[in-house]
């Protein structure tokens, strides 16, 4: 079989409807739109969420919360996965991103202190928790903030 000898299933393709095209067709003159309304017309129909007047769903229920749209996310990097670099390593955000601890970086990295750190690495990231400080300290690397 070859590329030009391909074909879809039978049954698996079907003729677009050619509305508008005579009263022979099927679809002529009013095109499956039906005589006379608002979506007969052209640029009928109503709104996304519009309930004929009646007041709607998303304006009914209650509001509350607050979303800070200048916000900073920050990606974790657990201390433990840190353990993958080689001993005596500097470890920057771009690194990590290439060995897969962090997918995208949206405002910058953070250091998490879960597991433990058995090599000795500069690390550089944006923040740094407490004890992810302490643990990269104890195994005598270094915390830089960038």
């Amino acid at each position: 079989m070859k590329l030009h000898e391909l074909k879809a299933a039978p049954g698996a393709t079907k003729a677009p409807k050619r509305k508008g095209r005579g009263t022979a067709t099927g679809q002529g003159k009013t095109a499956g739109r039906g005589m006379n309304g608002q979506n007969s017309r052209s640029g009928g129909g109503v709104r996304l969420g519009f309930e004929g007047g009646q007041m709607p769903l998303y304006r009914r229920i209650p509001k509350r919360g607050f979303t800070n749209h200048w916000r900073k996310e920050y990606v974790g990097v657990n201390v433990e996965a840190l353990n993958a670099f080689e001993d005596g390593a500097e470890v920057t955000p771009e690194m990590m991103m290439a060995a897969g601890l962090a997918k995208k970086v949206t405002a910058g990295i953070k250091v998490l202190g879960e597991g433990e750190l058995t090599k000795k690495l500069t690390v550089k990231a944006h923040k740094f928790s407490k004890t992810a400080m302490e643990k990269i300290e104890a195994a005598g690397g270094k915390a830089e903030v960038i």
